[in-house]
């Protein structure tokens, strides 16, 4: 089945060169381009894409609140946006995350990772890139002790609390499986479960929710 993704950035050269490298990978298929944050959102919906690109910095509307409007808390039926940029302070990358993107790269990360990333959304898993990582769960890890952190809804079960620590340290549902020796149908009901029990609308939600509440730590 092809992904569909769309594109916004506001520099052509930019949008051009994501939809060169996409549209040449088997399975993937750039349907509709955006140059700022209101038409990526109105794109969107209309076209309704497996993947949304977006860029942080784009003009009228900014990444993160269009990343916020498709994919945030309210958002009923949220669609699958990552979030690339030239920028990776903490602020534009804990912000894209927690308002509901499932991956953040940054442009120099190269075509394989981007590639990975686009299939990783569209998959229901999350990719960030590795240069960020390490700072981003410290920076999470920090906020828990100044901020009073809520626990889940329902107890976890013992396979739960597992499932939340790996998907914590980045593991993919294959990668899951083989570490708790589990099938993948297993990983995604527990998956499923989890998110249900502590309010996350998808995977990097349960990283931030366990580095938040002190299960993981840098």
């Amino acid at each position: 089945m092809t992904i569909r993704v769309i594109i916004a950035d506001d520099q052509d050269i930019i949008r051009a060169g994501l939809t060169t490298i996409l549209d040449g990978q088997p399975g993937i298929e750039v349907v509709g381009q955006a140059a700022d944050g209101n038409e990526a959102v109105a794109l969107a919906r209309r076209l309704r894409p497996d993947v949304c690109l977006f860029d942080i910095r784009m003009p009228h509307l900014d990444g993160v609140e269009a990343t916020r409007l498709l994919a945030g808390p309210d958002v009923e039926d949220p669609l699958a946006v990552v979030v690339i940029t030239t920028f990776d302070t903490d602020d534009h990358v804990s912000g894209a995350l927690k308002a509901g993107a499932r991956g953040f790269l940054l442009k120099d990360a190269g075509p394989a990772l981007l590639v990975q990333a686009v299939h990783a959304a569209a998959e229901g898993d999350a990719l960030i890139a590795p240069s960020v990582t390490a700072r981003l769960l410290t920076c999470f890890a920090d906020s828990a002790s100044s901020s009073k952190r809520t626990g889940p809804l329902v107890a976890l079960t013992d396979r739960e609390e597992e499932v939340a620590l790996t998907v914590a340290q980045g593991l993919t549902n294959s990668e899951i499986a083989d570490e708790l020796h589990i099938s993948l149908s297993t990983v995604k009901f527990h998956l499923a479960s989890l998110m249900n029990k502590i309010g996350a609308r998808n995977r990097v939600q349960i990283a931030i929710w366990a580095y938040e509440t002190r299960r993981v730590r840098p």
